[in-house]
Order: C-alpha cells, then structure tokens, then sequence
C-alpha cells in the first residue's frame, strides 16, 4: 500500500497557549482532495499553518512522506498578503519557479514561456504587465493559483481559495483544483461553502479545534455531526489556559 502523504499524530497547535487544533490525528491519503470544514475559530487555519510549518505543533508532530519534503505548495488567505507593493503579473506568476530559479541570472526564456501559459490558462492573457494593485479580487486570486500551476507541487494546501470571489472566477479555479486532483495531486482546502464541499470534494475534515469527523464527505457532514461541531464551538472560551488532556482517539 502507498504511504499517506501526511499524517497527523496528537496534534495540538496553540497561539499564546490558547488551544486552536486540540489532539487532532488522521492522515491525507496521496491523491486524496479534502475539505476542511467547521465553525469560525475551529483551527482550520491554523492546521494548514502547522502542516506547511507556519506555526509550530505545541504537542504531537506531522510526518510528511519523505518524497514530499519541500514540495509542498500553499496558497493563504488573500487578507494575508499585501498587495500595496509595486510589482507586475509576469513576477508574480514566475515566483512559482522560485524554488528553480537562480539569482545571477533570473529566469530564463522557457520559463518566462511557461508563466505566459499559466497566465493564459487562469484567464488573464495580456495581464503579465499590468500591476497587483490594480488587479480585483477574482483576477488576484487567479493570478495566485498560476503561480501554483508553476509551483506544480504533488501536495497543495489552500486556505479559503473561493472566499469573496466573483462565480465564473469560482467555476474555473474549481475546475483547475479538479483538474490537480486527477492527476494524483493531494490537495487539503480550507472552506466555508458547505454545498460546494459536498459536490466537488470526496473526502472532509469536520474540525471544531478537535476533530469531529473525518472521512467521506457524505459522512462527515452528517446532521448529527455537524450538529455536535455547532454544541462545541458554542462552549469554547477562549481566555482558558492551554489544557493538557490525554489524546484523543484518531477519528
């Protein structure tokens, strides 16, 4: 059997000690695409920060597969990035090739060819010279899933990659996460969209900073279990100390 691409072990993961991911254990199969869902403030974030080692696990660890150490691919949360910066759509694009590039010579011509296709297949032929800042949100964020296509990273993490976008834009990065998904990428997305989750992502990760379920959508979206992800966000206090509870079962 093919190893997990990453696998979660008693994770817990606190910001100044107050828990955000709580005793979570479970493994992104290769190849899978899975949403993570839940309430606001469950951890969803935050376990996508400790996975691309953002943040540090408090307790616990994350194994990734050893064929996929620093090949991992991740998009945050467009209020994270600042765009007040001057710098034009080719350069964004062509950090893709970041990993790829060297600095005494920049990047060479087929590069530059094949961030002119990225841009080309995200829908912004003829953008490569305008600025950022004068970019909206939709044509932002297909400016940021070209620069995963150069990434071409066998694992990607997105955190709200649909949030505040215009519905074609929507439609087609969802065709391009489909797209990843059958070519064997392993894909984890952080999302809101319940209807959306249940129509395009097999596989779901109901979070509530512990793991409620995990597994097919169908099932981990069940009413009772999206019921009892509701009673325990309404009885989290966030001013509590970090506690030191025994590990859960792995969902």
């Amino acid at each position: 059997m093919t190893a997990p691409a990453i696998i979660l072990h008693d994770l817990t993961v606190t910001y100044s000690r107050h828990p955000a991911v709580h005793h979570v254990s479970g493994e992104f199969a290769r190849g899978s695409l899975t949403a993570v869902v839940g309430p606001n403030g469950a951890g969803k974030s935050s376990l996508l920060d400790a996975m691309v080692g953002r943040i540090p696990a408090a307790s616990g660890r994350i194994d990734i597969a050893n064929d996929l150490h620093g090949r991992i691919a991740y998009l945050p949360q467009q209020s994270q990035i600042d765009r007040s910066f001057p710098v034009r759509v080719l350069d964004v694009a062509l950090l893709g090739h970041w990993s790829r590039l060297r600095w005494w010579s920049g990047a060479k011509p087929a590069q530059h060819a094949q961030a002119l296709q990225a841009l080309a297949t995200v829908g912004l032929s003829g953008f490569e010279d305008r600025w950022v800042n004068e970019m909206s949100v939709g044509q932002f964020q297909r400016l940021l899933f070209a620069r995963l296509l150069l990434q071409d990273a066998p694992v990607i993490l997105l955190d709200e990659p649909f949030t505040a976008i215009d519905e074609r834009t929507c439609a087609d990065l969802l065709g391009l996460v489909q797209r990843w998904h059958a070519e064997g990428r392993t894909i984890v997305a952080v999302l809101h969209d319940l209807a959306q989750v249940r129509t395009h992502f097999p596989d779901a990760l109901l979070l509530a900073r512990e793991a409620v379920a995990w597994g097919p959508t169908n099932e981990a979206l069940s009413p009772p279990h999206l019921a009892r992800a509701r009673e325990i966000s309404l009885h989290w206090d966030n001013h509590a100390d970090w506690c030191d509870l025994p590990a859960t079962a792995a969902p």
